[in-house]
């Protein structure tokens, strides 16, 4: 099974609660990136949220091989605005032993501030994650570690949002998704995943992150899907249910599956 383009494609490869887990799939070079992005949408994206372009010195290089070697003049903001994926580049410093994201190309960042993280480890990166550092941290350095050129690995996850929006910063969950009940779950609750690869550019040896965006309304995905998610909603490890807001919307998700007649458990 290899990664799709869309929600309903995704999830089937998405974690779907319980231990913290990659979830990597090997994928070839037409799998990488999504062929017919929308160049408009993306510009508006960028043109909205200028601060999704934030670039250390460290990034000049690998960005401009990152864009010659998608045909590109230019370097990594050039790359990203040119497709459907946001894109962050991350490098190791000869006298440390983790790698730091050094550029960002991010127009739809699910809750998160590009500027905040520049610079910063991958555990750091990592920290309003429960569990990353127990149970995920040292998997993923050692796979960074071992990445070779024209590998391309990718994996998915989800959130449920009470937006369409593809920038989606998180607001208080009680306020959130007050309006949202199980009748109305279906047009109010959106399913948001994210497509990530993850490939090491030849001659800099910098790893490239990519992050593809897909947003659905929870109506109109496929029942296994919605009983996934509702299975899933009440699985989630301790912690990172708060984190996303689950205790604001679980009842109308589960309820919501109910009503179509999904087996979601108890």
């Amino acid at each position: 099974m290899t990664l799709g383009f869309s929600v309903d494609a995704l999830l089937p490869r998405a974690r779907g609660g319980g231990q913290l887990r990659m979830g990597l799939a090997r994928l070839d070079e037409s799998e990488w990136l999504q062929l017919d992005p929308d160049r408009a949408v993306r510009a508006e994206g960028f043109a909205d949220f200028p601060a999704g372009v934030q670039l250390a010195p460290e990034a000049a290089t690998p960005g401009a091989e990152l864009a010659a070697m998608l045909g590109l003049a230019g370097a990594l903001p050039e790359a990203a605005a040119a497709h459907h994926e946001d894109m962050c580049l991350l490098t190791r410093r000869e006298s440390e032993d983790a790698y730091r994201l050094v550029g960002a190309a991010v127009a739809w960042p699910s809750d998160w501030h590009p500027a905040e993280k520049l610079g910063r480890a991958l555990t750091a990166l990592h920290a309003p994650i429960q569990g990353y550092a127990e149970q995920l941290a040292g998997g993923v350095d050692h796979f960074m570690d071992r990445l070779e050129p024209g590998k391309i690995f990718g994996r998915c996850n989800w959130f449920i949002a009470p937006t369409v929006a593809r920038r989606w910063v998180a607001q208080p969950p009680e306020l959130a998704f007050a309006h949202v009940d199980a009748d109305n779950a279906g047009e109010t609750l959106f399913v948001r995943s994210e497509r990530q690869t993850l490939r090491r550019l030849p001659a800099t040896g910098a790893i490239l992150f990519t992050i593809g965006v897909y947003v659905e309304p929870l109506g109109a995905l496929s029942d296994t899907n919605v009983a996934m998610l509702a299975r899933a909603v009440r699985s989630l490890v301790a912690g990172e249910g708060d984190r996303r807001g689950a205790g604001a919307y679980a009842a109308a998700l589960i309820g919501y599956a109910d009503g179509r007649g999904l087996e979601t458990g108890s």
